[in-house]
């Protein structure tokens, strides 16, 4: 594989991680990634206040806005 370093043929962290990505998908449906992506998002607006949203909220749209010019 392309990614690997001469580590003595050990995989790199980015090919274990892209490797465990596709057994997990092929593992688990649609419900199992909503279900997931909705205890984290519970997980994220218990520990953060307003502000981490608006300022989340406005990086984004300057990105946005630097996407579309």
């Amino acid at each position: 594989m392309a990614n690997r370093n001469d580590n003595e043929g050990k995989m790199s962290r980015e090919e274990a991680g892209r490797m465990g990505g596709e057994a997990t998908s092929k593992n688990h449906d649609k419900e199992f990634y909503q279900e997931i992506g909705q205890k984290g998002g519970e997980a994220t607006s218990r520990n953060h206040d307003r502000e981490f949203y608006e300022e989340i909220g406005e990086k984004g749209g300057r990105s946005n806005s630097r996407n579309n010019n």
